[in-house]
C-alpha cells in the first residue's frame, strides 16, 4: 500500500507512477511457465469482514455467476463509499477460489497505471510471453487485446474483480472491460450512471438493516455490549458498513483503556472530546489508505468530480452538509447560490455529479427528495474550511426560509414542510457547532421558530413541542435566555403544553417568559403583550378567570396602541375577551354586558380585515356564540355557531382542534335549546375526535365525555 505519486518498479525495472492513495500491485514475471504466488491472485483489501452480513440476495446472484459453466457476464457493484462493495467482492472471490474451483484475479482499477499493471499481470499469469508483455508495455501492441486474448484462452474458469473503478473512463479508454465465455467479471464502483456499464448487470448497495448492522459490531467486538447497545450504536452510525467496521475495530483493539459500546456511543456524541469522524478513524488499521478512513473516503469522489470539470459538486455537498441525512425536498435547491463556488445555473450538473458518484440518491415519493448519508454530511462538514462556513450557513437558512411559510395556514400540513423538520434542527446544530456568529444562529433559530408555528397550526402539538424544545436545547449555549428568538421559542413550548392539556406547566413557563420579556423588552413590547395573552389561556383552564381577564385586557389595550383597533393582532385578544368575560367571576355584570355588546363589531372587523371564511372571522363567530350561550341567550347563539361550524368544515379535516371546539359549543347550545338528539350526535362526534387527537385522558376529552353523558340523560328523559 503506497501513498500518492509513489513510484514502484515492475519486473523489468520500469517505473510506473500512480495517482492518489492506491493499492499498488507488483507482478514479477520471471518466465511464462512460472507458477509461484502472484499478487493479482490475492484480494488487496483492508480489514475483511468476519462474516458478510445481509446482502443475501446479491450474494446468491453472484455465486450463481461463478458456478460451473457460467460466464460471459459482468456485474457492477455500485454504491456510496463505505457501503461494503469491496467486502462483497472479497467474499465472492473467496467463494470462487475455495469452493467453485475458479482462478481468482484481483486488479485495482482506480487509475490507469494500476489498472494496466494489474491487467498485464493477469495476462502473464495466463501465459503471455515476455516479448508480448514488453510490446504491450511499450505501446507496440494493444494491451487490453493481449489480456483478453489470454483470458479467452484460459484452460480454467476465472473470476476477475476490478476494484475501485470509480472513474469508468479508465476502463473504457483502451477497452479494458469486456466479457468472456471462460470467466465472470465483477466491478466495484461509486459511479452509478448506467450508461457507463452497457451490457453489465448493476447491483446497488446501501446501508445494512438494523439487526445485521448490530451483528457487524458484535462480530468484531463480541464482548463490548448487548445486542440492543450494538443496535443503538449502529443507528447512530447510520448503519454504514465502513463506519461499523471502524467502530468494531476500535472496540476490539483497545488495550490500555478498553471501551464498551455504551462508552463508544457517548464518545460519538462528544462525551470524550472527540468529533465522531475523528473517533471512527481511530478504528482504522495502521497505514490505512484514504478509502478506509471516513475523514477522507468521500474526498476521492469529490476529487474525481473536480477532475471531470465539476468543482461545484464540492460546494453543493458542503451546502447539503448544513442539513440532515433525511430526505430533502429537491425544490429547496432551486435557489442555491454560492457565488463563484456554485452558480444557480450549475446546481443541476453538480447534483448529477453527486448522484452519479453515489454521494447522494433520489428518494421517490409524494415529494421528490434527495438524500445524503449522515456520516457523509458530518465528514464533509468537519472538513469545510471556516471561511466557507460563514457563507454556507446563511445560504442554507435563506433556502429554508423560502420553503417555509411566513404565516402558516391552519389545517393539514404541506408534506414538503413536514419533511423540512430534521433539516431545520440540523442547520441550527451546524450553525452553533461551526461557531459562525450570532446573526447566523439567529437566522437559523428564526427558521426553527417558523417550522414550529407551521407544525403547531397543523394540529400536531406533540411534534411542535418536541421541535421547540430541540431548538432551545441547541441554541441555549449560544444565545442568551433574553434573546428574542429564545423567548419566542419558549412561548411556543408554552402553547404546545397548553394544547396538550398540561395547563400548570404552560402557565408556569409563560409566567417566566412574561417576567423576562418585561425586564428585557419592556411592558409594552409586542412580545410582552403576546406573553400576556398566552398566559391567560392556561390560567382560564386553571379556574383563574379574573387573572386571565386582566392579562387579555392588557394585551388588547397594548396592541390597540401599537397596531390599531382593527389590526389582526388586536382582534385576537378582542375576540378572546368575548369568550372569557362570561366565565364565572371573570367580570362584574355591567362589564360583561359591555363586552358582550362588542361581539357584532368584533365579527365585522374580522370579516373586513380577513374575509368571511377566514379562521379569524369564524373564531369570532364561535366566541360570540359561546358568550351568548353563557349569558342565557342560546337561540341568538345558534346561527353564529352554525356559521362557524360550516366554515371550519370547509377549511379543516374532521378532527382538527378548532373544528372539534366548535362542535362542543354547538352541542352545548343545542342542549340548552332542548334539541337533545342533535346534541348527542354532536357530542359523540366530539368525544371520538378528541380521543383520536388528544387521547382518552386529556382534560378536554374527559370534559367532552361528561357533556355527552349529560346529553344522553336529557335525551332519555325527553318524551
Amino acid at each position: 500500500m503506497t501513498g500518492a505519486n509513489e513510484a514502484r518498479a515492475d519486473g523489468y525495472g520500469r517505473v510506473y507512477q500512480a495517482t492518489g492513495d492506491q493499492h499498488i500491485v507488483e507482478h514479477h514475471h520471471h518466465a511464462p511457465e512460472w507458477t509461484g504466488p502472484d499478487s493479482v491472485r490475492h484480494p488487496a483489501v483492508g480489514r475483511a469482514p468476519v462474516v458478510l452480513r445481509d446482502r443475501v440476495g446479491e450474494m446468491d446472484r453472484l455465486r450463481a455467476a461463478v458456478e460451473p459453466g457460467a460466464g460471459n457476464s459482468a456485474y457492477v457493484l455500485h454504491g456510496m463509499g463505505g457501503c461494503g462493495k469491496t467486502a462483497v467482492a472479497h467474499t465472492l472471490f473467496r467463494h470462487a477460489v475455495d469452493r467453485a474451483g475458479r482462478i481468482g484475479f484481483w486488479v485495482n482499477a482506480s487509475d490507469p497505471a494500476s489498472l494496466r499493471a494489474g491487467m498485464l499481470a493477469v495476462a502473464a499469469d495466463r501465459g503471455a510471453t515476455d516479448a508480448e508483455l514488453t510490446g504491450a508495455r511499450s505501446g507496440l501492441r494493444p494491451a487490453a487485446d493481449l489480456v483478453w486474448h489470454y483470458l479467452d484462452a484460459s484452460d480454467r474458469p476465472w473470476l476477475l474483480v476490478l476494484d475501485n473503478a470509480d472513474t469508468p473512463a479508465v476502463l473504457r479508454d483502451g477497452g479494458w472491460l469486456r466479457t468472456s465465455p471462460t470467466g465472470t467479471v465483477v466491478v466495484t464502483t461509486r459511479q452509478a450512471a448506467a450508461h457507463w456499464w452497457p451490457g453489465a448487470e448493476l447491483l446497488q448497495f446501501g446501508v445494512l438493516p438494523r439487526q445485521d448492522a448490530a451483528l457487524v459490531l458484535q462480530d468484531l467486538a463480541p464482548h463490548a455490549g448487548s445486542p440492543e447497545e450494538a443496535a443503538e450504536v449502529a443507528d447512530r452510525l447510520g448503519r454504514l458498513p465502513l463506519a461499523l467496521t471502524l467502530a468494531g475495530g476500535f472496540l476490539a483493539h483497545q488495550i490500555l483503556d478498553p471501551w464498551d459500546l455504551a462508552a463508544y456511543r457517548r464518545g460519538l456524541d462528544g462525551a470524550a472530546g472527540y468529533h465522531p469522524i475523528e473517533l471512527l478513524d481511530q478504528g482504522a488499521e495502521t497505514g490505512a489508505e484514504s478509502r478506509q478512513l471516513l475523514s477522507r473516503t468521500w474526498q476521492l469522489s469529490l476529487d474525481a468530480l473536480a477532475a471531470q470539470g465539476l468543482p461545484e459538486a464540492t460546494a453543493l455537498l458542503r451546502l447539503l452538509a448544513c442539513w440532515a441525512g433525511d430526505p430533502l425536498p429537491l425544490g429547496l435547491l432551486a435557489g442555491a447560490d454560492l457565488g463563484d463556488e456554485l452558480h444557480p445555473s450549475r446546481v443541476e450538473s453538480a447534483l448529477r455529479g453527486l448522484l452519479d458518484h453515489s454521494l447522494a440518491e433520489l428518494v421517490p415519493g409524494r415529494v421528490r427528495c434527495l438524500r445524503v448519508h449522515g456520516i457523509v454530511l458530518d465528514s464533509v462538514a468537519r472538513a469545510t474550511p471556516a471561511d466557507r462556513r460563514e457563507r454556507l450557513a446563511p445560504v442554507a437558512a435563506r433556502l429554508l426560509g423560502a420553503a417555509l411559510p411566513e404565516v402558516p395556514e391552519r389545517g393539514e400540513q404541506d408534506p414538503a414542510v413536514t419533511l423540512l423538520a430534521p433539516h431545520v434542527i440540523a442547520l441550527l446544530r451546524r450553525a452553533v457547532g461551526w461557531g459562525v456568529g450570532t446573526a447566523a444562529v439567529e437566522e437559523a433559530a428564526d427558521r426553527a421558530l417558523r417550522l414550529v408555528v407551521a407544525v403547531h397550526r397543523s394540529g400536531d402539538y406533540a411534534s411542535a413541542l418536541t421541535l421547540a424544545r430541540q431548538a432551545l436545547d441547541v441554541v441555549t449555549p449560544c444565545l442568551s435566555a433574553e434573546n428574542v428568538f429564545v423567548l419566542r421559542l419558549r412561548m411556543r413550548v408554552g402553547r404546545a403544553l397548553f394544547r396538550l392539556g398540561r395547563f400548570e406547566e404552560s402557565a408556569a413557563l409563560y409566567q417566566e417568559v412574561l417576567d423576562d420579556c418585561e425586564r428585557t423588552l419592556g411592558p409594552g413590547a409586542p412580545d410582552t403583550l403576546e406573553a400576556c395573552l398566552r398566559l391567560a389561556l392556561p390560567l382560564l383552564n386553571l379556574d383563574r378567570p379574573q387573572d386571565a381577564m386582566l392579562l387579555i385586557r392588557r394585551s388588547a389595550q397594548g396592541r390597540e396602541k401599537v397596531f390599531g383597533r382593527s389590526h389582526p393582532l388586536t382582534l385576537i385578544p378582542r375576540k378572546y375577551l368575548l369568550e372569557v368575560t362570561l366565565s364565572p367571576g371573570a367580570a362584574a355584570p355591567s362589564e360583561r354586558d359591555e363586552i358582550l355588546a362588542t361581539g357584532p363589531g368584533v365579527i365585522a372587523d374580522c370579516r373586513s380585515t380577513s374575509g368571511e371564511d377566514h379562521p379569524m372571522t369564524l373564531g369570532a363567530e364561535l366566541n360570540y356564540a359561546s358568550a351568548l350561550a353563557a349569558a342565557g341567550r342560546p337561540a341568538e347563539a345558534l346561527p353564529h355557531v352554525r356559521r362557524a361550524l360550516s366554515g371550519y368544515e370547509r377549511i379543516f379535516a374532521p378532527d382538527y382542534p378548532l373544528l372539534l371546539n366548535t362542535r362542543q359549543a354547538l352541542s352545548i347550545i343545542l342542549d340548552a335549546l332542548g334539541l337533545s338528539a342533535e346534541a348527542v350526535e354532536q357530542g359523540e362526534t366530539l368525544v371520538a375526535g378528541r380521543t383520536r387527537v388528544l387521547g382518552p385522558t386529556h382534560p378536554w376529552t374527559v370534559h367532552a365525555e361528561g357533556l355527552l353523558r349529560k346529553y344522553r340523560d336529557a335525551a332519555a328523559r325527553t318524551p
